[in-house]
């Protein structure tokens, strides 16, 4: 069983061994960018893509879910800051802390890159039912584990997804090592 990540007619179909490479290499990116609201909002969405939480094969998203904002210019604001991610993440961004060499990552990466070019956010993210899978500003990504400097979401589970890897499993014995990093007052949303 795999996972897929969809958007505008496309979609990025991943093992779950695959996912997990590329959610790693995508939080390493994202936890370094985040400045605003909005952008802790997208990392939260990433981290729920941990399957050391939510379990193998049960992953992955679709960008027409995304809250891309309610202009064109939150549109491209938010398109930007994710094609930021992915170039960052395309320029082997910490991957040195990885312990392990992601063959393939870089032809995820390029691939999912191109989904989120040819996406256009201006119909995305209308949800009236309140049912969302992108996290409100509530929920926001706002605290990073000490060990691994990744943003994780304690709102939901308090480790990243490093922690909660298999090859590094959180030490109940220190409890989480996620704490809060950002003052949320004065983020732009």
């Amino acid at each position: 069983m795999g996972n897929t990540f969809h958007g505008g007619g496309r979609a990025l179909s991943l093992s779950n061994g695959g996912t997990a490479v590329f959610v790693d290499v995508l939080m390493l990116a994202v936890s370094d960018l985040a400045d605003s609201v909005w952008e802790y909002r997208f990392a939260t969405l990433l981290t729920l893509q941990d399957q050391g939480v939510m379990g193998r094969g049960a992953v992955g998203f679709d960008l027409e879910d995304i809250d891309w904002g309610r202009s064109p210019g939150e549109w491209a604001a938010a398109k930007g800051f994710v094609l930021r991610v992915l170039d960052l993440a395309l320029r082997r961004h910490r991957w040195d802390e990885l312990g392990y060499e992601p063959p393939f990552a870089e032809g995820y990466l390029r691939q999912y890159r191109e989904t989120v070019e040819a996406f256009d956010p201006a119909g995305a993210g209308r949800h009236d039912t309140g049912d969302s899978p992108f996290p409100g500003p509530e929920a926001a990504a706002m605290a990073s584990c000490v060990r691994h400097r990744l943003l994780c979401a304690p709102g939901y589970w308090e480790a990243c997804v490093f922690c909660t890897s298999r090859t590094d499993p959180p030490r109940p014995e220190r409890g989480h090592d996620c704490q809060p990093t950002v003052d949320t007052q004065g983020l732009s949303t």
